[in-house]
């Protein structure tokens, strides 16, 4: 998100951590920095970067209490739904091979739900029954939805590090829990949520290709996933993740721009298509037609 150059480990998973025994972490100059809030306001000290820099003082407060709600508390919800209730489909989306494959993935994954049961219940939220967890998950996520409305990114025009905490956090409710009951909102009820996701993939990951089809939750994961499996690819890149409102949010450099005249609920706002590049394209109108077909556009 700024630029900076790095190398990364051969090996995610060889098992190094940090001092504290945490990931992630970096090293800058044989000093090391471990946590994304410390690893953050590490770079920001040695390479005077600062994504919120554009934020006014109540701006970054409100950062900051929404980014702590994300990792102290949907962070569980999403923890549950992956590696507790849907344990036997996460097992198959680990990326493992070789005779042994099938029995690793299986320790693997049953070693990791055990370790998510136990800290859930330290933290608390594993003492709730599964109705109530994905009871609070959906408070969160209807949070972030009203949150950010129909602007471009939570704190408005200009990307923040609550966007990369979001985004982070949001992204396995997209891609990687199908049929389950956050995909569910994300691509259904909440789609400005899914919209910031593909949003913040197409600028950061463009060689990170999704069929149109798994951007909105049709009500039948299996259907949808044997139509996404037997379809071609589209012709042209769709640019869903241009659509916001931003006629007075640019990516300029000019002075921050506030969140707070966006309130509007991203289940009636039309607005929230209202393409802030003004393509005008017919992959624009496509898109929209599928993904909301009962809105005129």
């Amino acid at each position: 998100m700024e630029n900076i150059s790095y190398l990364g480990s051969n090996n995610y998973f060889d098992g190094r951590l940090s001092p504290q025994g945490k990931m992630p972490w970096i090293e800058y100059n044989h000093e090391q920095a471990s946590g994304s809030e410390f690893i953050v306001d590490f770079l920001e000290e040695k390479l005077g970067v600062n994504l919120n820099r554009n934020l006014t003082p109540q701006e970054r407060a409100v950062s900051r209490a929404v980014t702590k709600m994300v990792e102290e508390h949907l962070y569980w919800t999403i923890a549950y739904c992956q590696w507790v209730d849907n344990l036997e489909e996460t097992q198959k989306l680990l990326a493992m091979s070789g005779p042994l494959s099938d029995t690793l993935k299986w320790l693997l994954s049953h070693l990791n739900g055990s370790m998510v049961r136990r800290e859930m219940y330290g933290h608390g939220i594993g003492r709730f029954s599964k109705e109530e967890v994905y009871a609070l998950m959906e408070k969160d996520m209807r949070t972030l939805a009203t949150l950010l409305g129909d602007k471009k990114y939570f704190m408005g025009s200009k990307m923040s590090t609550l966007d990369a905490t979001v985004f982070g956090h949001l992204a396995q409710a997209m891609w990687t829990l199908p049929g389950t009951r956050p995909e569910q909102l994300i691509k259904g009820e909440l789609i400005n949520l899914a919209m910031f996701c593909e949003r913040m993939r197409r600028k950061f990951w463009p060689e990170w290709f999704v069929e149109v089809e798994d951007l909105f939750y049709d009500g039948d994961s299996e259907s949808s996933s044997s139509s996404r499996a037997g379809a071609g690819s589209p012709t042209g890149l769709l640019d869903f993740g241009l659509f916001s409102r931003t006629d007075t949010l640019d990516d300029s450099d000019g002075g921050s721009c506030h969140s707070a005249a966006h309130t509007h609920s991203p289940q009636s706002d039309p607005s929230l298509f209202d393409s802030d590049v003004g393509t005008g394209s017919d992959n624009d109108t496509q898109l929209k037609e599928e993904l909301m077909p009962d809105l005129e556009v």
